[in-house]
């Protein structure tokens, strides 16, 4: 399967040299408004094959991803020290504006995944310029999110993160909603196997643990001024699943379809993922106060959506 890339930064470069390690796809190409920029990245992943992957990685232009598969947005400004995703609206909207269209125009067939912030204002943006099918215009949304709640919990209860099943749901973002009440080690709640291990998660254990999830973003970036290795390690897996049809169970941004506590906003819900995007939408078992937190997340959403909408 070919994979088109558009912006070739760190989070673009990052996704592509991502896809070529787990070999998620038989060709990559990135497309950036700095060609040079474009290039050297895709050489630098190129040279790194005879390590990795057969995988042929070049750099083009947006006629360059004619036959794509999969297209991963990475376009757009970068979140600032200090700035939050939604700020960065009106600036990564007016990009969206220009690039989706030609990107249609290359690939028609091809299911647009958008990585860029604020991601599920934008993933709507998207699906409304891009007028596609239901499924095949979605946002990597969550699924960071859910896999540092993964890895977060794993480290507290001393296990390997693949073993821990935890979700992150609504906005990527500030009012994102960490469903506790569902998370399992292998089979067990995680309450009953923390119990065992004599590693208890008190109240004071989840805060933590929430903090270090919601404001993961802004403590990286305070330290290195971007995030790019666990999105673009999200996004090659979402290329890979939908290589494989592989139905796989995974929190993405999508656009609503007007009911439960979301309504016709576009976030984070348990999506299932197969070769055309997203297939279903599954409901979540949640508590009152969780459903209470997804409803608030969805209307700081609409209201932001709300917002760019007007400026069109």
């Amino acid at each position: 399967m070919k994979v088109g890339v558009v912006g070739a930064g760190m989070v673009g470069s990052t996704a592509a040299y991502a896809v070529a390690l787990l070999e998620a796809a038989s060709e990559v190409v990135l497309v950036d408004v700095n060609e040079t920029l474009a290039e050297a990245q895709a050489e630098d992943i190129l040279h790194a094959g005879p390590f990795l992957s057969p995988t042929r990685v070049s750099a083009g232009q947006y006629e360059q991803l004619h036959g794509a598969g999969v297209v991963l947005l990475c376009c757009g400004v970068a979140q600032h020290p200090g700035e939050t995703r939604l700020q960065l609206l009106q600036r990564n909207a007016a990009i969206f504006r220009q690039v989706v269209p030609q990107v249609i125009a290359a690939a028609p067939d091809a299911v647009l995944v958008v990585a860029s912030n604020p991601c599920d204002v934008i993933t709507d943006l998207t699906a409304k310029i891009a007028k596609l099918p239901t499924g095949r215009v979605f946002g990597s949304g969550t699924i960071l999110d859910s896999a540092r709640l993964r890895a977060l919990v794993a480290e507290c209860v001393g296990v390997a993160a693949p073993s821990v099943h935890a979700i992150v749901l609504g906005e990527h973002g500030d009012s994102e909603v960490l469903v506790w009440s569902s998370i399992q080690v292998g089979v067990f709640p995680l309450a009953a196997y923390a119990a065992q291990v004599g590693r208890p998660i008190t109240d004071e254990v989840k805060a933590q643990i929430d903090q270090r999830v919601r404001r993961a973003a802004y403590s990286i970036i305070e330290g290195k001024r971007m995030t790019n290795f666990g999105v673009g390690a999200s996004l090659a897996r979402i290329v890979q699943a939908i290589r494989n049809d592989e139905k796989l169970v995974v929190t993405l941004s999508a656009p609503g379809d007007g009911n439960g506590p979301t309504g016709d906003v576009c976030c984070s819900l348990l999506r299932v993922l197969g070769a055309g995007g997203i297939e279903a939408t599954l409901k979540s078992i949640l508590t009152a106060e969780e459903e209470a937190a997804l409803k608030r997340s969805a209307d700081v959403l609409r209201e932001a959506t709300r917002t760019v909408l007007q400026a069109a």
